[in-house]
């Protein structure tokens, strides 16, 4: 059956369109749907609980009323406002019992204090492991074109492996992972994913603020809670049974008592020659987890084109957030959001009424929310591999997670360092706002694979996330690092991320123009851009140009008019 709009999803008034409106894109509706949706009715828009139906239903309505159509699966031979997305859950049942020997010396662990253990994904039912040996492998990492390998022939079968956040080159700057700017080898998610492929009993990544580009409240907030995972043919392949971080001071004595020092061992592991180091020390965890198989939702809004229907542009941002989890200092257990990414969807479904309101371009306009961003790009990650539109015609994606409130910016970026087309078409389009672009100011957080367009990137499709600057207006770029430095560390992943009153999001407006008018020129070109020569991406692109009739082609950005700023 056709999901029905829930009685009680929230409705806007309406809002002229041209009511203090940049360009058509309105602030303070902007602000209007991040307070709804972000509000504590929706219970932190957490995936699969009884928060979803208020909330997909709620965007369903907004992309409705935007005047865009449905466009997820379909049911009785038409389009619905979602496509479904079964997902594995896994939540711990009751308290963990963990603790480590260390060298004859049992440390019990606490859950969410010292160590943050995730729910498995693996499919297993129980844990038990008993006394299993710890093994230091640096960073974790395999890369036989870069002629690097932490492992060096080394059995890890029913080993626990201790390894460190980000990747060999962060701490000195400069080596064969590009320096400061993160590479997929240094997340979490590639460590768990190598570990699980040789076989070991669990992972140990060790925690520390600089590497991880955030603090243990965020580790222990987005780990302890039930985890999710698209359903797979063999999950355990994928997954250890023991996916888990701990606190640095915990690292420091566990090796202590190995009689090892550990910022040694640190930069024993950013040399090639490294070798695994044997702890003096196990592990032991016994808990019980209770998982099943539940559906959540991408919701999906469409504007068919006039002249290439099949032809899409897709404009992403994710719905989820944590939900309810552990009470913060004044015992406020919603995860709100508000910024992550209530901003994001509040330009979604603008985008979508500012694209109604227009003429009809010629290639197809989607709107996609996606679910499970927090649960590891989960909602993307299944619609790039069961895409409702073809994916070799799938013309770019422009991603947002998390939007400027401070304020207008003189500049933009996009999350991480990637060379393609789309960006040179974005830097065009901004110049004719008059404003400049600033590569990532910190590519060292591996902002690029942790945001939805990698799911896309992944099969080929140029994707950028578009990301806010810091040179603000009011205040220029001290005042935007203040802001930004002050979210990620005081609201970030945190009940306090709340939507205010106080904000300015005539930035956001303009932002949202920015991506308005890319998205206009792409759909309106017969363009297909592409990644640059020497991208990973770039042979899965040109391997779908058979979908496009031909070899992929990368035509020039418009160039600014005469008279206008550049």
């Amino acid at each position: 059956m056709t999901r029905c709009f829930a009685a009680s999803a929230m409705t806007l008034a309406a809002v002229p369109l041209a009511a203090a409106s940049i360009d058509g894109f309105s602030p303070q509706r902007l602000s209007d749907i991040d307070k709804a949706i972000s509000s504590d009715a929706f219970e932190g828009r957490g995936p699969a609980t009884p928060a979803e139906p208020k909330v997909i239903d709620y965007i369903a309505q907004q992309f409705q009323a935007a005047g865009a159509q449905p466009g997820g699966d379909m049911v009785n031979g038409q389009r619905s406002w979602f496509q479904s997305v079964p997902l594995l859950r896994s939540e711990i049942a009751g308290t963990p019992s963990l603790s480590l020997n260390e060298n004859g010396t049992v440390v019990p662990l606490r859950q969410g204090g010292d160590m943050a253990v995730l729910a498995p994904l693996n499919g297993a039912k129980q844990v038990d492991i008993n006394n299993a040996p710890l093994v230091f492998v640096g960073y974790g990492v395999a890369a036989p074109e870069r002629n690097w390998d932490d492992f060096k022939g080394q059995d890890v079968h029913g080993k626990i492996l201790v390894l460190l956040i980000n990747d060999p080159d962060f701490e000195g700057g400069e080596g064969d992972f590009g320096g400061k700017a993160m590479t997929y080898y240094g997340r979490w998610t590639y460590k768990f994913e190598e570990a699980a492929r040789r076989g070991a009993a669990g992972v140990i990544i060790v925690h520390e603020t600089a590497p991880a580009s955030y603090g243990w409240g965020v580790v222990q907030n987005s780990n302890t809670i039930p985890q999710f995972d698209i359903v797979r043919d063999n999950p355990a392949a994928e997954h250890s049974s023991l996916e888990s971080w701990i606190q640095r001071p915990l690292a420091v004595q566990l090796f202590q008592r190995s009689g090892l020092d550990f910022e040694q061992a640190k930069a024993a592991a950013r040399r090639r020659d490294f070798q695994p180091i044997p702890l003096k020390a196990t592990l032991s965890a016994h808990y019980a987890a209770n998982t099943n198989v539940v559906t959540s939702h991408n919701v999906v809004g469409l504007l068919p084109g006039k002249t290439y229907p099949d032809e899409t542009i897709i404009y992403s941002a994710h719905w989820d957030h944590l939900g309810i989890g552990t009470p913060d200092a004044r015992g406020d257990r919603i995860y709100n959001g508000a910024i992550d990414n209530g901003t994001g969807i509040a330009q979604l479904i603008e985008q979508a009424r500012v694209f109604a309101h227009g003429p009809r371009p010629d290639r197809s306009i989607v709107f996609l929310a996606v679910t499970g961003e927090e649960k590891g790009l989960l909602g993307s990650k299944y619609y790039a591999a069961h895409p409702l539109y073809p994916i070799g015609k799938t013309v770019g994606v422009l991603n947002v997670d998390v939007m400027n409130v401070w304020g207008k910016e003189k500049d933009f970026t996009i999350r991480g360092t990637a060379k393609l087309g789309l960006l040179d078409d974005l830097i065009a389009q901004g110049k004719l706002q008059g404003r400049y672009y600033t590569p990532d100011p910190h590519p060292e957080t591996g902002g690029f694979y942790r945001s939805d367009h990698f799911s896309f990137a992944q099969q080929g499709v140029p994707a950028i996330s578009f990301t806010p600057g810091l040179d603000l207006v009011n205040g220029g770029t001290a005042a935007g690092e203040a802001h930004t430095e002050d979210y990620n560390k005081n609201h970030y992943h945190q009940p306090s991320d709340e939507w205010s009153p106080n904000w300015d999001l005539s930035g956001m407006a303009e932002d949202s123009e920015l991506l308005h008018q890319l998205g206009l020129h792409l759909a309106n070109s017969r363009e297909w851009p592409n990644w640059s020569p020497d991208s990973e991406f770039r042979a899965a692109r040109d391997r779908s140009a058979v979908e496009r009739g031909g070899p992929a082609t990368s035509l020039p950005a418009p160039a600014p008019k005469k008279g206008e700023r550049g």
